[in-house]
């Protein structure tokens, strides 16, 4: 690479991001306000919480900063007690501090936050931090809890250097935490900027004392850069940099031993730090080892000269696919199979987003994330999927039929991958580009979704959000082509497309037999037939002619009336992809037998199938 051409990267790097840090240290000292949930113990309270201030046996230290506990054998349940544990400031972007938790049989994250940890830390903390499903944690498995906290702020006061994470419970306000706390409402609503305290969730951070009973005063030293509280939610990366540094150094220096390429989780949300390893070594978000649950398993930076021999120098004999991002070859790396994108370096921009999500999200009906490359181009290495993709099978040569029992398989295999990332990630993720040859095939006919370039973030919670056109033509959302209107609807949307593709066989725009004819939408030639008081004649007419009879029509119909609800030009009427699941899932288990009779005995489904 030419040496002008990766300092231009470099600087292209720093005008798309700005490197703003949120702390500058932390403080050995924050309390959390434990509110004691019904058949609590002080013996239970002082292992979760236990930290290098407090050990699970140190009981004289709680005791301290609660003179109004007569005992550790005495504890009143649905009261607030002191905690202290210290306030670190982690990778320069937010102060607060890890508890480590020892699951037990049957937990929850629901069950950690709400009660455990009494809402110290939240459930999309949870998931964030720990690589778990909220479905399937470990009964020996040990959980990253993050509990936030403050150091001050000398912009308001130099007075305070001690505060208190506060949970609010639904019956606490401005005036009640002023009155048990003893600090006015003005200094409460100055370190809490904006925030509501009457709605009855949430964390604030108020001024409180010591054990000695008199308050710390503010150590210049400490607290946040620029005077804001810290909180969840981080706004500015340094990432990108950090990445450019690597690349630079990787190219000029040639180092045989694979570094670290740091990769933001979220730029805008989140504060942790992925660590892309060349080694299984789990790695935390401060960088030192120790934790679990943050790690990237057996994501390697592979070198150009490994790349280049796997693949015969990139020849065409080893190309299996072509994309608008890039072109696929295959190889085998360190004994395993591996598809291997290469990228132009202008197109940054996407090879991040795939590696954020992949390094981000680990599903069986997802692609593996192998590896990368950062040397001559941009390469994203994943797994090897033998059958090539969805569209391939349903129009290539060469390809034997799926059958009609096969195609509901993959339908429900990649709608679990999609309900993965709408509804299982923090943040959430949309793809943005699901169509039939982003949807692979693997060598038991199971389907897996695809290329990530494309894929947005957005907050949990949040219904939509706005952003440049991109996609492929005959899959977007009529709210996505005419305002660039994004939500996880948009996904629904283009699955729809998809299921109808799976009926038929047919491209997502159907070029006409007549050449002067218009190409027609696939979702408008089944609309169609739909419309119809009768259509089971003309809705044989548009299945894949090569699954001759063999399929059943009542499960092509239900199948049909899926792709409908998805396909329906108001967002808020298509279902979710957890709904879709449940549907394909209902009609899967009866497909071998056809008996899908029962189908609509479920209310919701039938709710799902007229689109409510």
């Amino acid at each position: 690479m030419n040496p002008k051409l990766g300092l231009g990267f470099i600087l292209l790097l720093l005008l798309c991001y700005s490197i703003e840090s949120k702390c500058r240290k932390g403080c050995d000292l924050a309390l959390a306000s434990y509110y004691v949930w019904q058949d609590a113990n002080l013996t239970f309270i002082a292992e979760v919480m236990q930290s290098r201030i407090l050990k699970s046996s140190d009981f004289d230290t709680i005791l301290r900063y609660n003179p109004q506990l007569p005992s550790k054998d005495k504890l009143s349940s649905f009261i607030r007690i002191n905690i202290p544990f210290p306030c670190d400031c982690i990778e320069g972007q937010f102060l607060g501090h890890f508890f480590n938790f020892n699951v037990r049989s049957q937990n929850t994250y629901t069950v950690v936050a709400d009660t455990y940890y009494a809402k110290l830390t939240t459930i999309p903390s949870l998931m964030y931090f720990n690589n778990y499903s909220e479905f399937n944690i470990p009964d020996n498995g040990k959980l990253n809890v993050s509990v936030n906290c403050s150091c001050g702020d000398s912009s308001v006061s130099k007075d305070y250097g001690l505060f208190m994470t506060y949970p609010l419970q639904p019956n606490d306000t401005l005036n009640s935490i002023a009155n048990q706390t003893n600090v006015t409402q003005e200094l409460l609503q100055r370190y809490n900027v904006g925030f509501n305290f009457s709605r009855g969730t949430g964390v604030v951070y108020i001024p409180t004392k010591d054990a000695d009973g008199s308050y710390r005063p503010l150590k210049s030293s400490t607290g946040i850069a620029g005077g804001a509280i810290a909180g969840i939610s981080i706004a500015a990366v340094a990432v990108a940099l950090l990445l450019a540094v690597l690349i630079y150094v990787g190219f000029y220096r040639k180092k045989k031993e694979k570094g670290a390429i740091l990769l933001s989780a979220s730029p805008q949300l989140s504060p942790r730090i992925l660590h892309v390893t060349g080694s299984n070594t789990p790695v935390n978000a401060t960088g030192s080892q120790g934790l679990t649950g943050i790690t990237v398993d057996k994501s390697v930076e592979f070198s150009y000269e490994e790349l280049a021999k796997a693949t015969d120098d990139f020849s065409l004999a080893n190309k299996i696919g072509e994309g608008g991002f890039g072109t696929v070859y295959y190889a085998e790396l360190r004994g395993e199979k591996a598809a291997i994108k290469k990228m132009d370096v202008q197109d940054s921009k996407e090879f991040f987003a795939e590696l954020k999500v992949l390094t981000h999200v680990h599903h069986l009906n997802l692609v593996r994330l192998i590896g990368y490359c950062v040397e001559g181009s941009l390469f994203v290495v994943y797994e090897y999927i033998e059958n090539g993709n969805l569209s391939q099978h349903l129009r290539g040569s060469g390809k034997d039929p799926l059958t009609w029992s096969t195609r509901v398989q993959i339908a429900l295999d990649s709608a679990r991958g999609l309900e993965y990332i709408h509804e299982h990630t923090v943040p959430v993720y949309i793809h943005r580009d699901i169509k039939s040859a982003n949807i692979l095939i693997d060598k038991n006919f199971r389907g897996k979704v695809a290329d990530f370039g494309l894929a947005k973030l957005t907050k949990v919670g949040s219904a939509s959000l706005l952003t440049r056109l991109v996609g492929t033509f005959g899959y977007m959302s009529p709210e996505y082509a005419q305002y660039g209107d994004v939500s996880p609807k948009l996904d629904v949307f283009a699955f729809g497309v998809v299921l109808y593709e799976l009926i038929s066989a047919k491209e997502a725009i159907v070029k006409a037999n007549d050449s002067s004819a218009e190409s027609r939408g696939l979702i408008a030639l089944f609309e169609n037939v739909l419309n119809q008081p009768d259509p089971g004649e003309d809705l044989r007419k548009l299945v894949d002619p090569r699954l001759g009879e063999d399929y059943p029509l009542d499960s092509v119909r239900k199948v049909t009336q899926l792709a409908k609800a998805c396909t329906h030009e108001n967002p808020q009427m298509r279902p979710s992809m957890r709904s879709i699941v449940v549907a394909l899932m209902t009609l899967s288990s009866s497909t071998e037998d056809w008996d899908v009779g029962s189908f609509y005995e479920n209310k919701a489904l039938v709710n799902l199938m007229s689109g409510r």
